[in-house]
């Protein structure tokens, strides 16, 4: 569901980075790739590199500091190298093409041999819509819709199904309905936000404050925009920069300002997951149908669909 045809990106600043010196469709109910000899075709780079840094690696537009950021390489993420000129390295990952500091890339055997202990497995989704459900089974409770192409952690695999974390919890997914490989993950976009009419400063300015800390690491009990914060702890820590005194629990916070319908949703305003009624997890809606939160230790502070599971319910805090 779009909000008002708002639509949010990333910004192009982030709070730990390296760089210079410094209507639903059908629903229904795997292949195994695994890391061997051939690592570069298994991670889908014939020249790879990796990223060694603690954070994320700046990708710039041109090979120099004052060329415009177009991206960010988080640590360990995979990249095609493409080229060298001078001290940077020209890259291609995911959706974006740019130049890194080379200093910060892991080449040859060492980024093979890197890229073997911190791949991910993963199963990433191939038809229209994917039931997650609580047990391995038809028949128990839905925990959350897949749309095609999303990417889920992958637990365990055990008689035809496949076990997943989505932010913390845990459901199966049928092996027939993905497919599972081994994968490093690739560079994250820096796409300006654009929003629509009707939406104050104040969101706007929320919203970009929150999406610069995309690629920082989720710590349990965090509420450390930099060095890790779970879901709760991540709100709590953007909201009190704009005066708002929110506790450190999920559940605690769907009791704070004003209970809206997804149809009314804005930039800024919170959506709360979970299973059943209970809630578990929070998230900052940024437009277009995105959230930003603190996912899981695997995955960090991420942007993703605010819709791939049904929410428990929707605040407002911002006036």
């Amino acid at each position: 569901m779009q909000s008002q045809g708002l639509t949010a990106g990333i910004v192009a600043s982030a709070a730990v980075n390296v760089e210079e010196a410094a209507a639903m469709p059908q629903v229904s109910d795997a292949d195994v790739e695994t890391t061997g000899t051939a690592q570069l075709d298994t991670f889908g780079y014939a020249n790879l590199g990796l990223a060694n840094v603690e954070g994320n690696i700046n990708i710039r537009e041109a090979a120099s500091t004052d060329a415009s950021m177009v991206g960010k390489l988080p640590e360990n993420a995979g990249c095609e190298i493409l080229g060298t000129e001078g001290d940077w390295t020209h890259i291609s990952s995911g959706e974006v093409e740019g130049y890194v500091l080379s200093e910060y890339l892991l080449t040859g055997d060492a980024a093979i041999t890197k890229a073997n202990e911190v791949a991910r497995y993963t199963a990433t989704v191939n038809t229209d819509s994917l039931r997650v459900r609580l047990e391995p089974n038809t028949t128990s409770e839905i925990l959350a819709t897949m749309p095609e192409g999303e990417e889920l952690e992958i637990v365990s695999e055990t008689d035809g199904w496949v076990q997943v974390n989505i932010d913390g919890e845990y459901g199966y997914v049928s092996g027939d309905y993905v497919t599972c490989a081994t994968t490093l993950a690739d560079a994250m976009t820096m796409s300006e936000a654009r929003y629509g009419q009707g939406v104050s400063d104040v969101r706007v300015d929320l919203v970009n404050y929150a999406t610069q800390f995309v690629g920082n690491p989720y710590v349990w009990g965090g509420t450390s925009l930099t060095n890790g914060a779970d879901c709760s702890g991540f709100v709590l820590s953007i909201f009190a920069k704009y005066g708002y005194s929110l506790p450190h629990s999920s559940r605690a916070q769907a009791n704070y300002g004003t209970r809206v319908s997804t149809s009314e949703l804005m930039p800024g305003d919170l959506i709360f997951y979970g299973s059943g009624k209970s809630i578990s997890h929070v998230a900052i809606y940024i437009g277009g149908g995105q959230i930003v939160h603190a996912s899981t230790e695997r995955t960090g502070i991420i942007i993703s669909s605010a819709f791939n599971r049904s929410p428990i319910c929707c605040t407002r805090l911002l006036d």
